[in-house]
């Protein structure tokens, strides 16, 4: 076989320029002119101009957006933002609705503060006790009717109670004034008791006397003096133990 014939050997030059090599390519891609023009000879990094984005490629294949699309696009979007933005910075929008709501939640707390202060005003006004009400009052509506019970239940029958203001009938007394007594007689009158209130106060000074028949009126005791306070029960269980002491009593 024949070895390859060298240029050099066979005294043959060397092309030494692209136009010798390839003067129909070179001037169809490589024209002599100073600004950027795109050629149709591949490049080994860029991209098929089929598949590219024309929104990022410019050698893109497909149609590129055209600006007015998106100015069209962003005035649309501008224009339906703008209100709401507007209605969200605007310091009137919604400040009578505020303005009503706050006055009302402030009536509300001041309805609910009021509440059980009333509450409790009301609870602390309760009736005031029998004792607290006027002398004669207390006495004629409240002790006489609730010691003629007592005492009925303890066997004196047909007792007669009054309750009026009268002289001290004791002998040996003479400067004591007129005061209110209870006189409970029965038996006909033969025997009689007496409750005396020196002042128009169930808490004032009080005395006890009694009577039987052919006897003078007993002396003048105290009656009730070691009660600090003095109530209806404590003047009913006073009489009550006081005519029991005497025996004048059923059970005894």
């Amino acid at each position: 076989m024949a070895e390859p014939t060298n240029h050099n050997e066979a005294g043959e030059v060397a092309p030494s320029t692209v136009d010798q090599q390839a003067p129909d390519v070179a001037e169809e891609n490589a024209p002599s002119t100073d600004e950027a023009v795109a050629t149709d000879i591949p490049s080994a990094n860029a991209p098929d101009p089929a598949t590219a984005n024309p929104d990022v490629n410019p050698n893109a294949a497909g149609e590129k957006p055209t600006p007015e699309g998106n100015s069209a696009d962003s005035d649309s979007q501008t224009a339906v933002d703008k209100p709401a933005k507007s209605a969200k910075t605007d310091p009137g929008v919604g400040s009578t609705e505020k303005a009503a709501a706050k006055k009302a939640g402030a009536a509300k707390a001041k309805d609910d503060d009021a509440a059980p202060a009333a509450g409790a005003k009301a609870k602390k006004e309760k009736p005031p006790a029998l004792e607290d009400k006027p002398f004669n009052e207390f006495v004629e509506q409240h002790y006489l009717p609730a010691l003629k019970e007592a005492l009925g239940k303890q066997g004196l029958q047909n007792l007669d109670l009054s309750f009026a203001k009268q002289k001290v009938d004791i002998s040996g007394l003479t400067d004591v004034p007129d005061c209110w007594q209870v006189v409970g007689r029965w038996e006909g009158g033969r025997r009689q008791f007496n409750i005396y209130f020196f002042k128009d106060d169930i808490q004032g000074q009080r005395g006890f006397s009694y009577s039987d028949t052919g006897r003078k009126t007993s002396t003048l005791e105290p009656f009730l003096i070691d009660e600090r306070k003095v109530t209806l029960d404590l003047l009913i269980l006073g009489a009550v133990q006081r005519l029991n002491a005497q025996k004048w009593l059923v059970r005894n």
